[in-house]
Order: C-alpha cells, then sequence, then structure tokens
C-alpha cells in the first residue's frame, strides 16, 4: 500500500480534554509511524510545540472565515487542496459540506444527553451531531460505553464503530510531584490540609451540587474526628458563573468557608493539587471515559467515582464505587475512603496498576489501524 496522506485537525489543541488528545495522539503517532503523510491542520501559526517531530509530518495553516458557519465550506475547500486520502477530526465538529473521507472520535455524548437546551437552533445542532457520525468512514469511541452509546442512540452501524481508549497525559506517570513545593503552593493559595478535591468541567452532568451535599455530611460526621475535623472541598474547573446551581448548593449547606473554587490552574499546578488530597471525588452522571480518575490514581490518591456509564470500565477495582444519584451513598463513599487506612492503601496501590492499563502508544496503534482499515475500503 501507498503512504496515506493524512490530515490530522489540531485546531482545537489548546482545548481542555480535546487538547490532551490530540496533543499525545499526534506524538504517539510521531514514533510509530514513520511510512505516512502526516498534516497537521491548524488556525494558528503559534500552534503549541509538538516535541521534534519526524520528517513526514508537518502543519499546515488554515485561515478561517470571520463567521463560523462559513467554515463548513472554508475547511472542505482547505482540504481539497491537501489532497489527503482521509482527514481525522479529532471531535465530532464536522463541516456540513465536508467531501472527503474521515474518521472522527467522539468522546462522549453529553451534549446529545445533557444539552438541556430546546428550540430549532438545538434541534439543527443535535442534527449535525449525529450526521457527522452517520457519514463518518469510521467512528472512534473512546470507551465500550460511549460505543454503545453511539451504536443503539444514534443508530450508527456497529460495523462502523472502532474502540480505541483514550489515555492520561504520560506527565501524570512519569514526573513525580514534589512534596516542598506542593506544601508552599497550598500556602500560596491559603489552603489547608486536608481537602477532597474535585477536578474538570463544570457542567450539570458533573454532579456538583451533590458532592457539595456530600462533603457537608461527611463533614458534620467527621467534625470530631483527630485528623479530618477541618475538612475542605476544593473544586478546580471552569464556567462555575455558568453554573449558578453549584453556588446555590454551597449556600443552602452552609459550607462557604470550606469549598473553594480555583477555575482552572496550569498542569503543573494541578498536579501537585492532585497529590496532596486526601481523596478525589468524580461523582458523575456521564462520562464517555473519564481522565481526571486516573489522573489522580496517578499521582498517587484514592479515588470515589460513580457506578454509571464508562467510569467502571476504567476505574476497575481500583475505585470506591457510588450511586451518583444519592448523597448518601457519596458521602458514604467518601467517609469510608478517608478514614479506613487499609482501604486507602489497596485503591492506591490498584489505582498505580489501573492507569497503567492506558498509555498512547497502544492508543496510536490502535488509530492507525483504523486509518489504514479506511484506506483499503478505498
Amino acid at each position: 500500500m501507498q503512504p496515506l496522506r493524512i490530515v490530522i485537525d489540531v485546531r482545537h489543541i489548546k482545548d481542555f480534554g480535546i487538547g490532551t488528545y490530540i496533543r499525545n495522539l499526534v506524538k504517539a503517532l510521531a514514533e510509530v509511524d514513520r511510512e505516512n503523510r502526516y498534516m497537521l491542520a491548524t488556525n494558528d501559526p503559534q500552534i503549541p510545540d509538538f516535541g521534534q517531530l519526524p520528517d513526514n509530518f508537518e502543519t499546515v495553516l488554515h485561515h478561517e472565515p470571520k463567521r463560523p458557519q462559513w467554515d463548513n465550506i472554508a475547511f472542505p475547500w482547505f482540504l481539497k487542496g491537501l489532497a489527503p486520502d482521509l482527514v481525522h477530526l479529532p471531535r465530532n465538529d464536522v463541516p456540513i459540506f465536508m467531501q472527503h473521507r474521515y474518521v472522527v472520535t467522539i468522546h462522549d455524548m453529553s451534549s446529545f444527553l445533557f444539552g438541556g437546551r430546546t428550540g430549532t437552533r438545538e434541534d439543527i445542532r443535535l442534527y449535525r451531531f449525529r450526521r457527522g457520525l452517520l457519514r463518518a468512514q469510521r467512528v472512534i469511541a473512546v470507551s465500550s460505553a460511549t460505543r454503545r452509546d453511539v451504536e443503539h442512540l444514534l443508530g450508527v452501524r456497529p460495523e462502523r464503530v472502532r474502540l480505541v481508549y483514550s489515555a492520561p497525559d504520560p506527565n501524570f506517570l512519569n514526573r513525580p510531584t514534589d512534596p516542598d513545593m506542593g506544601r508552599r503552593l497550598l500556602e500560596r493559595f491559603s489552603i489547608q490540609h486536608p481537602y477532597i478535591l474535585y477536578a474538570g468541567r463544570i457542567r450539570p452532568h458533573k454532579n456538583i451540587p451533590r458532592l457539595v451535599e456530600a462533603f457537608a455530611v461527611v463533614r458534620s460526621e467527621l467534625e470530631n474526628h483527630p485528623v479530618y475535623k477541618d475538612l475542605r472541598l476544593l473544586i478546580i474547573g471552569d464556567e462555575i458563573s455558568r453554573n449558578p446551581e453549584v453556588r446555590r448548593a454551597v449556600a443552602q449547606t452552609h459550607t462557604e468557608q470550606v469549598v473553594r473554587f480555583l477555575g482552572f490552574v496550569p498542569f503543573d499546578t494541578l498536579r501537585q493539587f492532585y497529590a496532596s488530597a486526601s481523596v478525589f471525588a468524580f461523582p458523575s452522571l456521564y462520562e464517555g471515559f473519564g481522565l481526571p480518575p486516573l489522573e489522580a490514581m496517578a499521582t498517587g490518591i484514592p479515588v470515589v467515582t460513580s457506578a454509571v456509564s464508562s467510569l467502571p470500565e476504567v476505574v476497575g477495582d481500583a475505585a470506591m464505587i457510588v450511586n451518583p444519584e444519592n448523597v448518601f451513598d457519596i458521602a458514604r463513599g467518601l467517609r469510608e475512603v478517608l478514614v479506613d487506612e487499609a482501604l486507602r492503601t489497596r485503591l492506591i496501590t490498584a489505582g498505580h496498576r489501573q492507569v497503567r492499563q492506558f498509555n498512547w502508544r497502544r492508543t496510536a496503534e490502535q488509530t492507525l489501524e483504523v486509518y489504514r482499515e479506511v484506506a483499503k475500503r478505498h
């Protein structure tokens, strides 16, 4: 087979989550494939550094139109000049007039399942969401749970869907945290030990209000505990202003003085917050894959997470599993992990083992198999 000309759309490399996927997939493909030709389509001449990529990789600049809707024409026209054999879209945002064969990665279906909006504009958005997957030569699903949703809820034929697990950023695995740096960081942010940590998007399906309520229950139960009598909750995430129910939960539980919202923080800062936490809480109602629990495991803290969607699949037996719709069950899980030292030790050990089940080299090799499969059918 002749070398393939593959375009990867890397325009969202600065996005949270998707950016991690793009950056690490490109780096891993560069390690496993020196044969095919890769063109990394970007709209930013100052594209973040991928490191030293081999000669079969190049970046190509796409000048996006000022009106986003016109990119439904502009991007396909741009691709025509590159003459690719296939295009990899790392998220389900497919131009309406897309003419080239493409593979699309679906990370989750939260916008489809938890959109919460109605009206003509939302109907059009959901139509495009489904259309983008139905027209793809192959859909890469990052978990078995997401694969089932794509097949059963959207009607994409099973033979067109491939399971390729995502993976944590290798920097969580390969770089040890610094206890002294962690202590200075907590002092700088005026954060006291011990604390429960949540890190991730702030969205309705992330279930943060119930986490706040469960934290209030645990704090009350442990008010006389020698270690956890002054327990805190630290929430790292975006767009808190768009989700007023989270702050409302804090007000209703009277925990304003012990719940902190930090917004997004730099990578190294995030790693230190993970490493210094007593437990990582992630009671999400839906996840396409769920990277944060694996990131927490990689830094050596126990995890409490949900018994729904992809989360049991991803964490295996290395986390405390709870019912995310039951505040008292979330509280039970948090309390047990905090006070049971044998349980904490078991979860930390199992977490280190579980996180190494996922790695970007394997992800890249399986993604490359999808590319070749699509090319053979051309």
